[in-house]
């Protein structure tokens, strides 16, 4: 340590000298927040994390990405058929309605699934016959969900696949029960119809949820008219205290909301609620019509979005690649989304906010 060359003290932003000693001894530090609020001195994490948000421009981003998307895209080709034929094969021998998958896994992945299904239905063809009329969901977990569809979760073996099979006869009684309660409840509630917006909620809670709220309005007898909330829709939730109108228009009822209170609410929010359905309906027409047309304009092989991606957000993103025109577009998967990507199939990911 003495051997080490004496230099001069730096500034406390980076390094540290060792009290006591005549060659200061250097190491880096991790300063608190405030230290760089107090000091005005420029913070390094902050910079960087800053960087890193600085988003390409879409044409930049497009000229450095496009090739290898379209490379992508063509290797992915036999994989996409393959696809293609096992899912009509499925849904043809067990007269499904549909397979789909609650994420964007990769065409492989996709395939495995319903290789690994095709060959459970080899294996125990009995179980799989109860299959027949419904629609498969590959999710992360087993089961049924509010819709009647039949969740398979990936990571479950063959004899989790076939215990559910086998128990999909009741699972099918309680979701008719299910759909009886929502009948009694629009009932009492002026024709209100009763809708659930989770897609991978198992039937079982939702039974549950509606169960609980319809015994909660049979002691009260609501002064509703049958038809007055008819046209309005509305969910039940256990995770509010208060009930709320969402901007699409449907009431977002709590569980534990007392009759009166729920009443009022409803009366008072309808006229509001009906304008904001309307306000939903027209969006999602003209969402429809203008990503139709950038399909045809931009020569596109798909163009869908994100759930999580909204009508306000998708029409505007639309429009502007309508003005955009980039020809590097021409014949590629294009997926609407909150970041950039090109996924492992050639697919592109853009965001709705895309700098131009």
């Amino acid at each position: 340590m003495k051997e080490l060359k004496a230099s001069p003290a730096e500034s406390p932003q980076g390094r540290e000298p060792v009290a006591g000693s005549g060659n200061p001894f250097y190491r880096p530090i991790k300063w608190d927040k405030t230290y760089y609020s107090f000091t005005g001195f420029r913070d390094p994490e902050q910079e960087l994390e800053q960087a890193m948000r600085v988003e390409p421009t879409l044409g930049l981003w497009l000229r450095n990405n496009e090739k290898d998307a379209v490379k992508k895209q063509k290797a992915s080709l036999p994989r996409r058929e393959e696809l293609k034929r096992l899912k009509k094969e499925l849904c043809q021998k067990f007269a499904l309605e549909d397979i789909r998958w609650q994420r964007s896994w990769g065409i492989t992945h996709r395939c495995c699934q319903l290789q690994s299904l095709s060959r459970l239905s080899q294996q125990s063809p009995e179980a799989v016959l109860n299959l027949r009329g419904h629609t498969i969901l590959f999710t992360d977990q087993s089961g049924m969900n509010a819709s009647g569809h039949v969740m398979l979760g990936t990571m479950d073996v063959h004899h989790q696949w076939t215990k559910l099979f086998e128990r999909l006869p009741s699972y099918r009684s309680l979701h008719q029960q299910t759909e009886t309660l929502k009948e009694r409840i629009s009932h009492v509630l002026g024709g209100i119809q009763v809708i659930h917006v989770d897609r991978l909620g198992s039937i079982e809670e939702h039974y549950s949820i509606l169960k609980s709220f319809h015994q909660r309005l049979l002691p009260r007898r609501l002064a509703l008219h049958p038809r007055s909330l008819q046209g309005l829709v509305m969910t039940v939730e256990n995770d509010r205290s208060s009930p709320g109108l969402h901007e699409m228009g449907h009431f977002i009822i709590p569980t534990t909301c007392e009759p009166r209170v729920l009443q009022a609410f409803l009366q008072s929010r309808a006229d509001e609620a009906r304008k904001r359905i309307r306000r939903s309906n027209q969006l999602r027409v003209e969402e429809e019509e203008v990503l139709l047309r950038c399909l045809e304009a931009l020569a596109l092989r798909s163009l869908s979005k994100e759930p999580s991606v909204s009508h306000t957000q998708m029409i505007p993103c639309c429009r502007r690649l309508l003005e955009e025109r980039s020809p590097l577009m021409e014949g590629l998967r294009v997926e609407v989304s909150h970041f950039y990507s090109v996924m492992q199939d050639g697919d592109l990911c853009i965001p709705w906010d895309w700098k131009g």
